[in-house]
């Protein structure tokens, strides 16, 4: 085990948690937006959505790859087993939850199937599926389901690390925000 994270996970891990906290609140939000701008903020949505997707995969292979930090000395078996669950779980929702919005997209049936445009940049491509109203409707509700268990994971994960750096006080939070360590000295 090793002391801290490399700088490319903690790279990856800024990068797809302000992403997926930006994408969680577009979500919920970008239905009720004017019609002007729906098409941009439903683009953007998938763009990202699908950034969230490839670097997930990158972040997944880094991990497995790379050794992490130690746990801190003293934790609870519970704490332990719920710190890798959550770990984990992460994975899995960053993963199955982009993946279920590129189904979503790929199985809507016309008037519906609008082309990705990868931030304007290419048409992205739909997964061979049934273009279907009811796929559709299940892959929408199973993207919707794994959006709240991700926000019950969130809160868990910042919850556990405020927890660490300001009861525990041990380094936890500092390995993945190193300015800390810095202001602290």
């Amino acid at each position: 085990m090793t002391d801290s994270y490399t700088r490319v996970a903690i790279a990856l891990h800024w990068i797809i948690g302000v992403a997926i906290i930006m994408m969680l609140g577009m979500g919920f939000f970008m239905e009720d937006l004017p019609n002007e701008i729906k098409p941009f903020v439903y683009q953007t949505h998938k763009s990202i959505g699908l950034t969230i997707l490839v670097l997930s995969f990158v972040r997944l292979l880094w991990r497995l790859t790379h050794k992490v930090p130690s746990l801190p000395q003293g934790m609870k078996n519970w704490e332990i087993l719920a710190s890798k669950l959550t770990h984990w779980g992460f994975y899995l929702a960053m993963i199955a939850l982009p993946l279920s919005g590129w189904l979503l997209v790929s199985a809507a049936p016309p008037p519906y199937d609008y082309p990705v445009q990868w931030f304007g940049l290419f048409e992205w491509p739909t997964l061979p599926i049934e273009r279907a109203k009811e796929t559709a409707h299940d892959f929408s509700e199973i993207h919707e389901i794994l959006a709240i268990g991700t926000i019950a994971l969130l809160v868990l994960h910042v919850g556990a690390a405020l927890k660490h750096h300001f009861i525990v006080k041990d380094d936890v939070l500092t390995r993945m925000l190193p300015c800390l360590k810095k202001c602290k000295k």
